[in-house]
């Protein structure tokens, strides 16, 4: 490590950043970052003003022995109350050469040895991320992740460079980590990041429920590692300072795809095959020791994708990521589904079939389109009308009336028309209904007299409403009916005005039955 990152190291940790953190921002190991922390304490020790101390330490040279008795007897003596023995007995130094004099007979503690443990084959394996800025030579200066799953046994692991830690990048990666070790391990240690882990209860953790049913399809178990003890995940934490000395040392990247082709190459050609020391064979001598061990995969791979819902705008897109996407024009306004994979974005209808497939724009594109051509407004005028009245009838009486009028009487109707449409997104379609009424009752054919009309009489609806008012058009027709109501109290009322009878009169037919021998009604 050179001068110039130890330096950033501690001007980094004095404006009170957190180790982790500074490992992070500079892609190094939290380890390493200790170190150097370490390093500085250390050297700030013995640079410590020993003149001075001998100076102010003398007054106290004739209690020395009383001070080595009462921390034999009370270690965790105070300054405080070793300064009120002392005066007792006539010292009349100050504080601060008690402290000092304190801590320098106080027995140090030594911390606890971290002790190296091995794993059986396929018992155990270990995940982290690492941060790294990267300048590659096509795409400039990037920050990207880098994903690292590793066997406890046999230490062969697999490494790849993303743009996210969210939930579907890590499920993907550790997808693509089975299928490149050939097999699962029973048990992963986990940081506490949010994806693994949602929080703790009476320091125990709550697991993320969907990362628990990855984890259940595959059949291991995620072990969360206790805060603030990097040692515990040292096989992990370990190999990132090898990545940065080996892999990224004296390379330059083009791509990110670039660097994943050269980090793959690295892991088959470097990493796999060197020497382990404490084993006298190499990672891949040992994996295949430890494969017959590992949790099989499973028949079909975990789809890791997520579903989501869009809103159609006037322009015939859904939003992800910041670009948008294209959808057939007499979409405009509806709440549609979307799969978004690692290089695709498939959308789907209302009745959940497959509309139209995009390629996934860059994480790092911004304010982009992705529009298929036959997505675009018909060119033949009645077609295209005769689309835009299949929508309005859905929206039934008033829709068409409107739509009606607002062809007859606006030059650019059918623009108009499309954008009225695509208020669904904003309102409740029970209030587009009635706005339309009110334009038709008073003759206000046009896109801003709805637009008017919804601002004064309705309110925007939220997300989850959107939503609701999705899944409820979709429901069986029986579940829209009016329910049964129930029966008023005084249909009751006469069974109250009875007078109680004993249980063997109530049970005795010819009391209870009238003339012709038929059962009584009930209420």
């Amino acid at each position: 490590m050179n001068e110039q990152k130890r330096n950033e190291i501690i001007s980094r940790w004095r404006a009170d950043a957190s180790i982790r953190q500074i490992a992070r921002d500079l892609g190094l190991a939290r380890n390493t970052v200790s170190k150097v922390v370490a390093q500085v304490h250390a050297q700030r020790a013995s640079d410590a003003d020993e003149p001075r101390v001998r100076r102010r330490s003398r007054q106290l040279d004739p209690y020395e022995s009383m001070v080595q008795e009462l921390l034999a007897r009370y270690p965790e003596l105070t300054a405080v109350r070793l300064l009120e023995e002392l005066r007792q007995r006539g010292f009349r130094g100050g504080y601060t050469m008690v402290r000092q004099r304190l801590a320098e007979l106080r027995p140090k503690s030594a911390p606890a040895p971290v002790i190296r443990f091995e794993t059986a084959p396929g018992a155990q394996a270990q995940m982290d991320y690492a941060v790294h800025d990267i300048d590659f030579t096509a795409e400039g200066r990037r920050r990207v992740s880098l994903f690292s799953y590793i066997l406890g046994h046999s230490r062969r692991q697999y490494l790849r460079f993303v743009e996210s830690q969210d939930m579907a990048t890590t499920l993907n990666e550790h997808v693509r980590a089975f299928a490149h070790l050939g097999g699962v391990a029973a048990t992963c240690l986990y940081d506490n990041m949010k994806v693994v882990v949602t929080g703790y209860e009476n320091d125990v953790p709550i697991y993320n429920p969907r990362f628990l049913a990855f984890a259940t399809h595959y059949g291991f178990r995620p072990v969360a590692c206790r805060p603030r003890r990097p040692q515990t995940k040292g096989k992990v934490e370990r190999p990132f300072f090898y990545v940065e000395t080996s892999l990224l040392n004296g390379r330059s990247f083009e791509t990110l795809n670039h660097l994943n082709e050269i980090t793959a190459w690295w892991l088959a050609n470097v990493a796999d095959v060197r020497e382990l020391r404490q084993f006298g064979k190499t990672p891949l001598q040992l994996h295949q020791e430890e494969l017959p061990h590992l949790i099989p995969l499973p028949a079909q791979p975990y789809d890791v994708w997520p579903v989501i819902y869009r809103v159609v705008n006037v322009d015939r897109l859904i939003s992800y990521g910041r670009n948008g996407y294209s959808v057939p024009w007499r979409y405009i306004g509806s709440t549609l589904p979307v799969r978004v994979t690692e290089t695709e974005v498939v959308i789907y209808s209302p009745q959940v079939e497959e509309i139209t497939r995009h390629v996934l724009l860059p994480a790092t594109a911004t304010g982009q389109r992705s529009v298929h051509k036959e997505h675009c407004p018909s060119e033949d005028a009645r077609h295209r009308q005769a689309q835009l009245e299949e929508r309005f009838v859905e929206l039934g009486e008033a829709g068409r009336r409107f739509l009606e009028g607002l062809l007859r009487t606006q030059r650019y109707g059918k623009d108009q028309a499309q954008r009225v449409l695509a208020l669904l997104g904003s309102y409740t379609r029970q209030d587009l209904i009635a706005a339309l009424e009110r334009a038709a009752r008073y003759g206000a054919y046009s896109h801003a007299a709805v637009e008017r009309i919804l601002s004064v009489q309705a309110q925007p609806k939220s997300t989850l409403e959107s939503l609701a008012e999705h899944e409820r058009r979709h429901l069986p027709p029986w579940l829209d009916e009016e329910p049964v109501s129930p029966r008023p109290t005084s249909d009751y009322q006469p069974l109250c005005d009875q007078e109680p009878t004993d249980h063997a009169e109530a049970t005795d037919p010819s009391d209870d039955a009238p003339a012709g021998g038929a059962a009584p009604e009930g209420p």
